[in-house]
Formats: C-alpha cells, sequence, structure tokens
C-alpha cells in the first residue's frame, strides 16, 4: 500500500498547492517514487495531458515537481464554472456534462467512485501519494457527501495536515476554529499544523506556537517563511504580481473577463521586467498600449457581453484606428469573428451573438471539446510553437485562409486561427502561445517591441521550484510526516 498524506487547508488560498508542490520536489530530490493527487478541484484553469484529459493547471505543476507527465488520475474530478450557479463537470479528464450545485450534490457519490478508482490505480504506481484537499473541511453547508477533504481522508484512511496563512491575520483562530468543526475522528487523523508565509522574528511568534500545540495536542510541523517573489501558476485566482522596470519596452493589455480561463498563458509576459503588463478588470478601462489580448473564456457568449458593457469594444476600435496590435486566444479568437452560436446551450442560453467583427468567420459550440496538446510552427512557417487546445467551437470562413500558425500532423502543416489582411489582428486556438522564447520573441517583434531577455517557462518553473523546495525542507520537520526520505 502507497504512504499517503493529505494538505488541507484553513481557507481557500492557504497554501495547500504551494505546499503539495514543495514536498512532491523535496521527495523527488530524495528519489522518493512520489504523485501528487486533488480528488475535486474547482477551477478553469487547466492543462490537456498525454492521456487526451483535462486536468487543472496546479496539478500539472506538481506532476512536473514530481518529475513526472500530468494524467488524469492526478484530478479526476474538475469542476469549471460556467456561471454563479452552473457549471461543467469533468471526471477523468472528459467533460461529462453541466449541472447546477444542487444536481452534483446528489451526483457525489459517483464522482466519489471516480475518485476512488484513480487513487487505487496510483497506489499500485507509486511509493507516496500528496494528496491536496479543496477549499476548507470545515465548511459546514459541504460536509455532506464530502469527496474534497476529510470525506476522502476517511475513505482511504490517510493523516492529515492542516496549513493556515499567517499573512492573512487570526491564523491561531483559523486553526482552532477549524479543528474545532471536525468530527472527533477527523480531528484524530490531524497530525499536525503548518504556518504559511511568516515574516518577522521567529522568537516573537513562539509562545503561539507552544500555546497553540498546548491548546490542541498535535505538533507545529513548520512555519514557512513568506517566499518573496515566488513565479508558479496560479491555481484559479487572478495573480496580480508584475514585474516591471523603468526601461520597459512593451505595453500589453489583457481583458480580466469574468470567466477567464487560462490566465496562465500570459505568465512569461507578466514576469518579463521590460513588459508594462496590465490586467484589465470590471469598470477600468483599457489603458494605451501597443497590444491588447483577449483571452480564453469558458462563457463565451456571456463574457462578450460583458466585454460590450465595460466599452471595450469601442476601446479596441480606437486602439486598431492607432495602430495597435490585437491578439485574441481561444475563446477571445471566437469573439473575434461575424457570429458566434450556441444552439445546444453549452455555455450559455442566448443561442447566439454577434461577434466583434475582425474576422469573416462564423463559430458554432459543439458538446465534444477539443483537447489536444499542439505543436507546429508560427504564420513565418519558420518560428517553432508548443501548447494545447481546449475548446468547443469550430470556426468557419475565409479569414482562416490567412492563418496565424500552423499545427504539425506529420509532416503535413495544419492552418489554425486567422491574421488580418492587415496584420494588425492574430487569432488562434492555442494555449500556452508565449511560453518559449522564440514564439514569444517573434510575436512581440510582430507588435513592435524587441527584448533583450525573454523568459521560457519550463526552465523558470524548474528555478522556482527548486528554490520553493528548499525553502520548505529547511522549515519543515520531515521526520514528523512519516514518509520514507531516502
Amino acid at each position: 500500500m502507497s504512504n499517503t498524506i493529505m494538505i488541507q487547508g484553513t481557507t481557500s488560498d492557504a497554501g495547500k498547492t504551494t505546499l503539495v508542490v514543495a514536498l512532491c520536489r523535496i521527495l523527488k530530490n530524495h528519489g522518493v517514487s512520489v504523485v501528487p493527487f486533488k480528488p475535486q478541484n474547482m477551477a478553469l484553469n487547466s492543462a490537456v495531458t498525454e492521456d487526451g484529459g483535462e486536468i487543472v493547471r496546479a496539478q500539472a505543476l506538481q506532476a512536473q515537481a514530481a518529475g513526472l507527465k500530468p494524467h488524469t488520475d492526478m484530478n479526476p474530478v474538475l469542476i469549471k464554472p460556467t456561471s454563479d450557479t452552473k457549471a461543467q463537470i469533468i471526471i477523468h479528464g472528459k467533460a461529462v456534462r453541466d449541472m447546477d450545485a444542487a444536481v452534483y450534490h446528489d451526483y457525489k457519490t459517483h464522482a466519489m467512485n471516480a475518485v476512488l478508482e484513480s487513487y487505487q490505480r496510483l497506489q499500485k504506481q507509486y511509493d507516496v501519494i500528496v494528496v491536496e484537499g479543496a477549499g476548507s473541511p470545515a465548511e459546514i453547508n459541504l460536509r455532506d457527501r464530502d469527496i474534497a477533504n476529510m470525506g476522502f481522508a476517511e475513505a482511504v484512511d490517510c493523516p492529515v495536515i492542516i496549513i493556515a496563512d499567517i499573512d492573512r491575520g487570526g491564523v491561531f483562530a483559523h486553526i482552532v476554529g477549524t479543528l474545532d468543526l471536525l468530527s472527533a475522528s477527523e480531528q484524530n487523523r490531524v497530525i499536525g499544523f503548518v504556518i504559511n508565509r511568516f515574516r518577522g522574528d521567529m522568537s516573537l511568534l513562539q509562545s503561539g506556537l507552544d500555546w497553540l500545540e498546548q491548546k490542541t495536542g498535535k505538533p507545529v510541523l513548520g512555519v514557512i517563511p513568506y517566499i518573496q517573489g515566488l513565479r508558479l501558476d496560479a491555481e484559479d485566482a487572478l495573480d496580480k504580481h508584475t514585474q516591471k522596470n523603468s526601461n520597459t519596452k512593451i505595453k500589453i493589455a489583457v481583458l480580466a473577463l469574468p470567466r477567464i480561463s487560462n490566465h496562465n498563458d500570459f505568465d512569461a509576459l507578466r514576469f518579463n521586467p521590460e513588459v508594462d503588463f496590465t490586467w484589465v478588470g470590471p469598470e477600468h478601462y483599457i489603458p494605451t498600449c501597443d497590444l491588447i489580448i483577449i483571452p480564453g473564456s469558458k462563457n463565451v457568449c456571456a463574457d462578450l457581453q460583458f466585454l460590450r458593457a465595460q466599452g471595450w469594444d469601442n476601446s479596441i476600435a480606437k486602439h486598431l484606428r492607432y495602430g495597435g496590435k490585437l491578439i485574441g486566444i481561444c475563446g477571445g479568437f471566437q469573439m473575434l469573428g461575424d457570429l458566434i452560436a450556441d444552439p445546444d446551450a453549452i455555455e450559455s442560453i442566448l443561442g447566439e451573438i454577434n461577434g466583434l467583427g475582425y474576422f469573416a468567420m462564423e463559430t458554432q459550440l459543439k458538446p465534444e471539446k477539443i483537447l489536444r496538446q499542439q505543436q507546429g510552427l508560427l504564420w513565418d512557417k519558420v518560428t517553432a510553437i508548443q501548447g494545447y487546445e481546449i475548446h468547443c467551437g469550430i470556426s468557419q470562413g475565409p479569414a482562416l485562409n490567412k492563418p496565424a500558425l500552423y499545427f504539425a500532423d506529420g509532416d503535413t502543416l495544419i492552418a489554425d486561427g486567422a491574421m488580418s489582411e492587415d496584420e494588425q489582428i492574430l487569432g488562434t486556438y492555442l494555449h500556452g502561445l508565449f511560453d518559449s522564447a522564440e514564439a514569444t520573441n517573434k510575436i512581440l517583434q510582430w507588435a513592435g517591441a524587441e527584448l533583450s531577455e525573454l523568459i521560457v517557462m519550463d526552465e523558470l518553473r524548474e528555478r522556482e521550484l527548486n528554490r520553493l523546495a528548499k525553502e520548505v525542507e529547511v522549515a519543515m520537520n520531515l521526520d514528523l510526516l512519516n514518509i520514507p526520505v531516502k
């Protein structure tokens, strides 16, 4: 049987994902066969796996930390919200159907079966499974049929660590309150606590740690310091962290749509100190810039309505009149056409909506989702690109006769996306467009900039994973976890 440890948090964004990432890299560095696992996740940032499925980007990052290729068993249940009350349910990497909260609550028994199937397969392949919970285990209204936190831990009988974020304030209340709301058996499986994002003098915290251990009878397993400027993929929430210097060479604005998906597409841009990067949120105007990007969306029709309600369509038109460049990615690409039709109500009940009209094409949303890893070339048929497709729409029209890039299918090149005749506007279904330095360089040259240094995301992730692991290994008492470290 595999050794399993589960990380649960007092709140969302307490540090669960980060701790699982760190433990996976630490164990990998010690020669342990380790795999990440998250029974259920709710997020719009997803990745396409080699087995042709869909999981959350955070689990893909954890897989990289463990030295593994992402697999759907690492995240067997994915919930992708399409509105405030409905979500697309994805089981073992494939979309099942949209459900509202009440229907999904009844469906959880089936979802738990999928979770246990994946867990049992991983048990047979790896020595250690590091499991990430979701949100908080103390959400009283979600405890019935829970598959994401203690419901899973009780089902597989694994120990639990609770992590809390001291940077938010109230860390001792968070921990004690969470523990108090658990059942007796759940409390017994909590083996200790981790305090995350501490900055300051440890001697001033010690009395609180002593009190906590005396109050609960459980140890503090580690105090992880606040790691400045850690640049790793955000699980779902829009990360506003950017880096700028006085010599920025290009100004880029990305529209923060309500149902924005895969915003990690732009990490290589916003982490680059030569890029003046701006997220444009609700009730904000689009600033004067060189390049506007319309990102992917989980509800293209509704987000296009939102875009117009903000007046961004007029701002985009003005931007283009003054010679600015425009990119649409996935759902953003669909918005650039003449029409988006959704006759089966895949994402919304609008039926159809007129696009922005920059490309002579129409898109129809279909029930079958396209999930593919891709590699190929940019429009110049020289510059290599790689990434993935994840969309339900099929676009057709004369605009596609001037493609933005080409996917490689053996020796054949398959056209994707569109480039406007005046070469001001580019659209593509490819996510991960900026992850390679070569492709980023070519695209930013097209947008009018010549950067002296570019970020390769896989290389950056590797450096940051090792930096995180080093900090956490020093901060944690790994002996208390009872994990076999060589």
